[in-house]
């Protein structure tokens, strides 16, 4: 099969073709990258290899080469390689292109890295691209700007194996307890480190339809040995015996022995959430299995009152 180069040669000898031919060149060559790249490469660059090239000069003139600037969006990018931007190179005695990743690309590729490292169970997909910058700044009040200092703190100085407290996050509903989990979370990921947020409510009902499938241990043990846990929304669950004894008491417990540092949400306070844990849907009043679940609940995490308005209205 004959070389598109040597056809559109034959075909450039034929009068109006040839006209259309010479214009499109002029075009191409006088594209401002050809044109600082033929100059940046004056001693090696011949006629001959321009002419052979101008097919691929043409295809660059067509893409989008500057920080996306003729794409929208990643999904709409209209280069030859979506999510490549093309540079001239030389090949031998040609001149060809070579596909490099676009910044849009490249940002991208990592949001889906740095989701990757935060595994959420029941918990909102867009929590994870929360921001510690953007929480303090829509409401600068005293506990408020304590949570993001100290959120702050931990994102920055973690280190696997090092004792570390969490946060106990509590106040009412839409006061960002559970945005700033995912801010946190965002945090670590740019460091490449893991972290793990579960709805609190919805892990205990799933856990509970486990029970005779044989993946109940399982799932504590996933849950129980995360570099970083985040328990949302702790108290907001009927309590029963079961998910407090054997549920949250066994991972709370393995955490504290391990060091593994843990973050809580709740609409109660220390006080409440003892109570809450008190009583079981059966009306029982066991006083000392709950105040063994907060004594590890202490241990763990420094409790921060949020106030504020609800901002899910």
């Amino acid at each position: 099969m004959e070389k598109i180069n040597t056809a559109l040669n034959k075909l450039a000898n034929t009068g109006q073709f040839k006209k259309r031919y010479d214009h499109l060149k002029d075009e191409v060559l006088s594209d401002p990258d050809i044109v600082l790249f033929l100059n940046e490469n004056s001693s090696t660059v011949t006629n001959e290899m321009v002419e052979k090239s101008l097919v691929k000069l043409y295809e660059f003139t067509t893409q989008s080469k500057h920080n996306c600037e003729k794409c929208p969006t990643l999904g709409e990018c209209n280069n030859v390689l979506k999510g490549y931007q093309p540079r001239l190179i030389i090949q031998g005695n040609s001149l060809d292109l070579q596909y490099d990743m676009c910044p849009r690309k490249a940002a991208d590729d990592d949001k889906k890295k740095r989701e990757k490292l935060i595994q959420s169970l029941y918990v909102p997909r867009d929590i994870l691209s929360a921001s510690i910058r953007d929480f303090y700044q829509t409401d600068s009040s005293a506990g408020r700007m304590e949570a993001a200092e100290k959120a702050t703190i931990f994102a920055t100085e973690y280190e696997a194996g090092k004792k570390q407290k969490g946060l106990y996050l509590h106040g009412q509903f839409g006061v960002g307890k559970t945005y700033l989990l995912g801010a946190i979370a965002n945090e670590l990921a740019e460091r490449k480190i893991s972290s793990m947020i579960v709805y609190v409510p919805d892990f205990l009902r799933e856990l509970k339809g486990s029970i005779g499938d044989n993946t109940l241990n399982s799932k504590i043990e996933m849950v129980k040995k995360a570099s970083v846990l985040m328990l949302d929304d702790l108290g907001a669950e009927s309590m029963t015996s079961w998910g407090r004894d054997e549920v949250i008491g066994p991972i709370l417990q393995f955490r504290m022995l391990e060091n593994l540092p843990t973050f809580f949400t709740s609409n109660f306070n220390f006080a409440e959430l003892k109570n809450h844990l008190t009583f079981s849907q059966r009306g029982e009043k066991e006083e000392v299995k709950a105040a063994r679940v907060m004594e590890r609940i202490m241990y763990l995490a420094d409790p921060i009152h949020l106030d504020g308005k609800n901002r899910r209205h």
